[in-house]
């Protein structure tokens, strides 16, 4: 078997590589954001490589990666599945595959505390791929933080060719980094990259939409053909403004955006439906119901009667973002809004119920990133114009 360096070359989907003692630690923000982060979670959250991925040229036929996956353990709820490692020949799933051991993050959220406890480097055996050279991707678990130690094949690897694919910039919620989705490759953002043929470059951070300028400004210097901004939930789920900051907010993550990208196709997204918060303000909190019963359920704390002052919603905030798209398109005609009710709606939730009352399931992830896609063509469209 051979040892091949995993260099920045055979790397896309992450904005920086730390090297570390034990590794190297894709990282889905740049170091100078990330001395910025005010809180605990979406420093877990930028950590865990959603959409990340190994990208190589090869003819081998058994790949072995060594990883040290951090394994998440929230006291008082059910334990969490393993992460998914997902090996592509030529776009195509040829294996699967999770490892049980790892470093351990214990996390109470009942006192705010986290204790991190170091574990064993344990490898991934990807065999019996076909003969012949091939482009191999090895997709990185959505959300389990991942250290690469080392990566064996049993011939040659070369970097592969992008193939002059364009380049898609997503920054959303959870649901954009991939909560409840059953693969890397099975996240929304994911599934329309591949329908539409585009490198995905995925800013998707569970419980960090929140306009925070350091988000707009790593967006705003990374190389990008298409961008888009999935803007709601968070900002309701969190209680984190009121309508006359999320306004001006807003307008400056777009301004810092445009900076870099001034004449990018840029699509600002509003939220799915999501009958908990449509009407009723954050913050959401654990459903201390659905944790008796072993299941991880939310709720809506906030009192709908305090919408008249300014605490956000769902519909508040999707008539706002409609309408500062509009203004703004009068100058910039790259800009553009889609009603994310378009991409999972009140029907949709009637056939298809968010398991959590707050995030898709598989089969929803599907959904909505084939109906993603369509917006994706039609912006790859304009980018070649």
């Amino acid at each position: 078997m051979r040892t091949t360096p995993i260099t920045p070359a055979l790397v896309r989907g992450a904005l920086d590589l730390e090297y570390t003692e034990r590794g190297l630690l894709p990282h889905r923000l740049p170091p100078r954001a990330r001395q910025q982060i005010p809180d605990g979670q979406l420093a877990m959250a930028e950590s865990q490589p959603s959409g990340v991925r190994l990208v190589f040229r090869t003819t081998a036929t058994l790949v072995e990666l060594d990883v040290i996956a951090t394994k998440r353990v929230f006291v008082g709820a059910p334990p969490r599945p393993d992460g998914v490692y997902e090996l592509l020949v030529d776009g195509r799933l040829a294996g699967r595959a999770s490892v049980t051991e790892g470093d351990t993050l214990t996390i109470d959220m009942a006192t705010g505390t986290a204790e991190n406890r170091q574990g064993p480097v344990r490898t991934l055996r990807f065999g019996d791929l076909p003969s012949g050279d091939k482009d191999v991707e090895i997709w990185l678990p959505h959300d389990e933080t991942t250290q690469l130690v080392a990566l064996r094949t049993n011939t040659t690897v070369h970097s592969a060719q992008s193939g002059g694919r364009k380049v898609w910039l997503h920054h959303g919620s959870s649901i954009s980094h991939g909560s409840n989705a059953a693969s890397p490759t099975g996240t929304w953002p994911a599934v329309a990259a591949s329908l539409a043929g585009v490198d995905l470059v995925n800013m998707g951070f569970g419980g960090s939409a929140l306009l925070d300028p350091f988000t707009a400004r790593a967006m705003r210097d990374t190389p990008a053909d298409l961008i888009s901004v999935k803007i709601g939930i968070n900002l309701v789920n969190s209680d984190a403004m009121r309508l006359r900051a999320f306004v001006p907010a807003v307008h400056g993550f777009l301004d810092t955006i445009r900076e870099g990208h001034p004449t990018a196709p840029l699509l600002v997204v509003s939220a799915i439906h999501c009958p908990i918060h449509e009407n009723t303000p954050g913050p959401c909190a654990f459903d201390p119901g659905g944790l008796s019963e072993g299941k991880l359920r939310f709720i809506a704390t906030g009192d709908p009667a305090e919408t008249a002052a300014g605490r956000l919603t769902l519909t508040t905030i999707r008539g706002e973002l409609a309408r500062i798209v509009k203004e703004r398109s009068a100058t910039d005609p790259n800009l553009r809004y889609l009603d994310g009710l378009e991409l999972y709606g009140e029907a949709d939730h009637a056939a298809l119920p968010l398991p959590d009352n707050l995030h898709p399931d598989a089969a929803t992830h599907r959904l909505i990133g084939e109906r993603f896609a369509r917006h994706l063509l039609q912006s790859t469209s304009a980018a070649c114009d």
